[in-house]
């Protein structure tokens, strides 16, 4: 963790090493032609090398135009086309809203911009997931319809957001006067408890005969937000079905999940004119055929965007699976957790390797990482919910520390903006990448050294050509114009 974001230093000591290097290997009777310059190419790297403890820098040296004989070739084509992106963030929490809420305005402002601003050294984040009531990371469980015991509202007239007006509401408007675009996915962790055949806030399952009722809950939900100037983008029907364990949590098998859409969600959402996308499953990447079920239903799928994955069990390779079954919908990774008190090295190789290039490699639209913000504490937290979840920023009053989901999701954030395209480029289990043109033509590529070893390496795209290397477990964000 540290204070400041984006160190501007430039490691001369590892480039003086890396131009040595490319020297000897090239040997004496390599001479570069006049397309071949000694000096830097076009192309721009940002990188992140823990070993060096750079942190997503911006680097003054490090790429050469030209390719070179004996190095690894990264292929890039840009007319093999897949998925449109819609972003990359992180999950605001009402924990998250709380610490960034109670900072003085002039901080809050500072980071905010900083987070959602995207020009200069600020991240660019563009896509961030909320709950829709409490999540476990709240200071407490509630929802927007709260009774006494032996109560209920079918009609929803007690409906309110007052809860989320207290932190989240205003965190939320100051954000999207800084990024208006913001895509924004809300997610349930439970019902109200009376709709519940438990009546808790724990487990138990939503009562076939409320399901209207919950229905328009969501309705009254997107509804109330749209009044508050924030657009509701998408929702995920249930927070990790297959989980009630959590405070607060529900369980919704895949038939009972597509029962309630087809009969009562998607009909609402249409009834409403509500325009959100509707998205199912929402957990883990063992279990692809939840969703398949779902939209092996017609008259479920015909609500439905796509399916959202976590990947605290499986392979990140099972969303293709979904994708190959169901072509026509869209994937989204949704949740990633990082345990306190984290380790830089470790979670900048896991979670780039798995998450900013696995799932979009299989055809992920977003990736989000939980969560946005905690204390030193990882406070706020329900009882019973996560008390070891590390916030991609330690807040402390006006301090701030930014922690390693901060630098995985800003190597793509920043660069990768909203209606960019994933590419085709090649890979190999030492390196490991993605790549992506932008709306505005730049090609972004981002790769990761997943050996033990330093790796040279040339990335080829039409008929030009750079060259780099990266530290073993570094990660380098190259950006470049289309044809240089």
């Amino acid at each position: 963790m540290r204070e400041l974001p984006f160190r501007s230093g430039r490691a001369p000591i590892l480039q003086f090493i890396g131009i040595f290097l490319l020297i000897f290997l090239l040997g004496p009777g390599c001479k570069k032609s006049a397309s071949q310059p000694e000096d830097n190419a076009s192309a721009i790297l940002w990188l992140s090398d823990p070993g060096q403890n750079i942190q997503f820098t911006e680097q003054a040296s490090g790429v050469w135009t030209g390719k070179r004989n004996g190095f690894v070739d990264i292929n890039v084509d840009p007319a093999s086309r897949y998925q449109e992106i819609d972003g990359f963030g992180f999950a605001l929490t009402g924990g998250s809203a709380l610490h960034i809420h109670n900072m003085s305005a002039a901080a809050r402002r500072n980071l905010l911009t900083e987070l959602f601003d995207h020009t200069g050294n600020n991240v660019g984040v563009s896509y961030i997931r909320i709950s829709i009531g409490a999540s476990d990371l709240d200071e407490y469980v509630f929802s927007y319809d709260d009774l006494p015991a032996g109560q209920t509202d079918v009609t929803m007239a007690q409906f309110s957001l007052d809860e989320d007006r207290r932190y989240l509401i205003p965190v939320l408007k100051e954000i999207l006067q800084i990024n208006p675009d913001l895509k924004i996915l809300g997610s349930p962790w439970s019902a109200p408890v009376w709709m519940k055949t438990n009546g808790s806030s724990i487990g138990g399952s939503l009562k076939a005969e409320y399901d209207d009722a919950y229905a328009l809950y969501f309705v009254k939900y997107i509804q109330g937000m749209a009044a508050e100037g924030i657009t509701i983008d998408a929702i995920t029907v249930q927070n990790e079905p297959l989980h009630g364990g959590n405070n607060p949590s529900m369980v919704m098998q895949a038939d009972a999940q597509a029962d309630f859409i087809k009969n009562s969600l998607g009909p609402a959402f249409q009834n409403a004119g509500i325009q959100s996308k509707i998205i199912v499953y929402d957990h883990n990447a063992d279990r692809p055929d939840y969703p398949i079920a779902i939209l092996n239903d017609p008259d479920a799928r015909q609500y439905v965007d796509g399916s959202a994955f976590h990947l605290y069990g499986g392979d990140i390779s099972a969303l293709s699976s979904v994708h190959t079954a169901h072509p026509d919908k869209n994937l989204y990774f949704t949740e990633q957790w990082i345990g306190a008190p984290g380790n830089f090295a470790e979670d900048l190789k896991w979670h780039i390797r798995e998450l900013v290039i696995g799932a979009t490699r299989n055809w992920s639209r977003n990736v989000i990482e939980w969560n946005l913000a905690a204390d030193e504490n990882q406070d706020p937290h329900t009882p019973g919910g996560c008390d070891r979840c590390l916030g991609a920023l330690t807040i402390s009053g006006d301090m701030v520390a930014r922690n390693p989901a901060y630098y995985i999701i800003a190597h793509a954030a920043k660069f990768v903006r909203p209606g960019s395209q994933r590419i085709h480029s090649s890979t190999t289990a030492d390196l490991p990448n993605v790549a992506f043109q932008t709306p505005d033509g730049r090609i972004v590529l981002i790769v990761l050294n997943n050996s033990n070893a330093d790796i040279l390496f040339n990335v080829l795209v039409e008929d030009k050509a750079i060259y780099s290397s990266l530290a073993a477990g570094a990660v380098g964000t190259y950006i470049w114009e289309a044809g240089l």
